[in-house]
């Protein structure tokens, strides 16, 4: 199978498990997505691919203002609150490192997210068990 062949199949892939997605998952998706393409800025920043860094940086970002939005502040309270300052955090951090090449601040985020994918992947259970 080609590149092209393999893209595809990723791409039905994941349109087949948002599909499928409930809630909770969907936010476990976006949360890979971003570490995902934080990783893949990093990548291009070492390759000194600027644009194609940026590109990633950019979808990060926007994966990244999609969690925020998804929050409920009412019923999220403090929770809520310090998931949003974690969330700015991470934003603010990547347009540092896109703008001044820094891996450091890109490993700043990956840190961040990756503490909230555990976070979020250990309380899976208990959603499910809630929803039920």
């Amino acid at each position: 199978m080609g590149l092209s062949g393999a893209r595809a199949y990723t791409n039905i892939n994941a349109t087949s498990g948002v599909e499928n997605a409930d809630p909770h998952m969907l936010i476990q998706m976006l949360i890979d997505g971003a570490i995902e393409k934080t990783n893949m800025a990093k990548y291009f920043m070492q390759k000194k691919e600027l644009a194609k860094k940026g590109q990633h940086v950019s979808w990060a970002i926007s994966i990244i203002g999609g969690l925020r939005s998804s929050l409920d502040m009412k019923k999220g309270g403090e929770i809520s609150k310090n998931l949003d300052d974690l969330y700015e955090y991470c934003v603010t951090t990547l347009m540092e490192a896109n703008s001044k090449n820094d891996l450091a601040k890109l490993d700043n985020v990956l840190q961040v997210m990756k503490t909230i994918k555990e976070g979020w992947d250990g309380i899976r259970q208990e959603t499910l068990q809630q929803a039920s």
